[in-house]
């Protein structure tokens, strides 16, 4: 399984599904729905809703994530909406702005 990679200079606007890991240097705007790991590379930005089993934000995301695993946003990561998802980490100096719902159910 290999990695998508958004690129620094491109922007997406619809939807991207699929079951490969896919890492955002880019822009995306809409939704991504994967079965794999989103990576949010640190000059990436989402505007869009992720569902996905892990997602690593070091960049910027607008929008709603649920997560069946897990949510790390690191100190460099900005991210405005919901999370939902059983295991969060928002590390020191991480920005976030919303709703975080940790019900395993």
């Amino acid at each position: 399984m290999s990695d998508t990679v958004i690129g620094p200079n491109l922007t997406i606007d619809g939807e991207i599904t699929g079951s490969d890991p896919v890492v955002v240097e880019g822009t995306v705007k809409g939704r991504i729905a994967t079965d794999a790991l989103v990576t949010v590379a640190q000059n990436g930005h989402v505007e869009a809703d992720v569902e996905t089993p892990q997602v690593a934000i070091s960049g910027q995301v607008t929008g709603n994530i649920v997560a069946s695993e897990r949510v790390e946003i690191t100190a460099e990561g900005k991210m405005v909406g919901d999370i939902k998802s059983p295991r969060i980490l928002i590390a020191d100096g991480a920005g976030f702005k919303g709703h975080i719902d940790m019900d395993v159910d």
